[in-house]
């Protein structure tokens, strides 16, 4: 409330904290509209986060059981040739904004192709399991995307709220209060000053009739 504080007196000091009062329920309107909208947008990317979370773990066993297979087939030499000479896989995040928050949208996963020079895997269940890991990796980068994004806005979410809180529970009550008070002072101001014009204008009148007299 120092800004209530440092308020000057009489009618400029209560123009001053009408505005300041104004702004601030103005504020705290456009607050709350922002944090209905977030909230609408948190759900729904917690809707996707949950959704992707099922999906990786669905993928993950099975790329795991046919790599066990495959291992159990031709033991681990078989799965260091096979991935020999095969390049990195690469993920690329696309953001967004919603409402003045970035965070991933999607992502586009790229898994390299095996060239014509690597050797072959040495079993059916090797083959499998390139292609189960595959889909895994897509559905792990959907989800860490999915998560990041839910996080971020969350975070604004609570922040946004608090925000509200703060300008509805504290800053706007005080603005208030102030204003009854520079109010109720600039009233008893002017009473007091019509009762110094009356007593001003009863003397001046009892003046003129005595030295009329």
């Amino acid at each position: 409330m120092t800004g209530a504080r440092r308020t000057p007196p009489g009618r400029a000091g209560r123009l001053r904290l009408r505005h300041s009062l104004e702004v601030a329920e103005r504020g705290a309107d456009l607050l709350e509209q922002k944090l209905r909208i977030l909230r609408s947008e948190h759900e729904r990317l917690v809707r996707a986060e949950k959704a992707a979370a099922s999906a990786w773990r669905d993928q993950l066993p099975e790329a795991e059981r046919w790599l066990l297979r495959g291992l159990l087939l031709s033991g681990e030499r078989a799965l260091g040739s096979a991935a020999a000479g095969i390049g990195p896989a690469e993920i690329t995040v696309h953001w967004a904004t919603s409402m003045g928050v970035r965070h991933p949208a999607a992502v586009a996963t790229s898994v390299p192709a095996r060239p014509p020079t690597a050797a072959a895997p040495t079993n059916t269940a090797l083959v499998h399991a390139e292609a189960a890991y595959g889909r895994a990796l897509r559905a792990a980068a959907e989800y860490g995307a999915a998560h990041a994004a839910a996080e971020l806005l969350g975070a604004e979410v609570i922040s946004t709220r608090h925000r509200v809180r703060a300008l509805r529970r504290h800053w706007i009550p005080r603005l208030r209060e102030a204003l009854d008070r520079a109010d109720l002072a600039l009233e008893q101001a002017e009473h007091e000053d019509s009762v110094r014009r009356r007593w001003a204008a009863r003397t001046a009148e009892d003046g003129g009739a005595a030295a009329g007299q």
